[in-house]
């Protein structure tokens, strides 16, 4: 399976972007598809996470301001960002965890200017 990730770019704090995230194929069974980031020096970190049935999990820097969402006939998973701050800049990578495997995608950076 690929991930092919797309969406990021630069934005003002405040700002909106929304990242977007297919697989190349669907997957039987059920499975989670999230985001992680990862900002210079910094470890990868979980944004959002979203259960085939719809169960969403978002880490508490996001909450509130991060709208995790999929489309399962599309085998896509979206991160509609909004009130982006600068902390929010980093490298955001699609992820697919399965039962037998787990894969990532490209990584797509998103920069936010004060």
């Amino acid at each position: 399976v690929q991930l092919q990730a797309s969406g990021g770019g630069l934005v003002q704090a405040g700002g909106s972007l929304r990242l977007s995230c297919a697989a190349s194929r669907g997957i039987f069974g059920s499975n989670l598809m999230g985001w992680y980031r990862q900002a210079p020096g910094k470890q990868r970190e979980l944004v959002a996470r979203v259960t085939t049935g719809g169960s969403t999990k978002y880490s508490d820097s996001v909450k509130g301001r991060f709208t995790i969402s999929r489309d399962n006939a599309k085998n896509t998973v979206y991160l509609q960002m909004n009130s982006l701050k600068p902390e929010d800049t980093a490298v955001y990578y699609c992820n697919l965890d399965t039962v037998r495997m787990t894969y990532w995608g490209q990584g797509t950076q998103v920069t936010v200017s004060s």
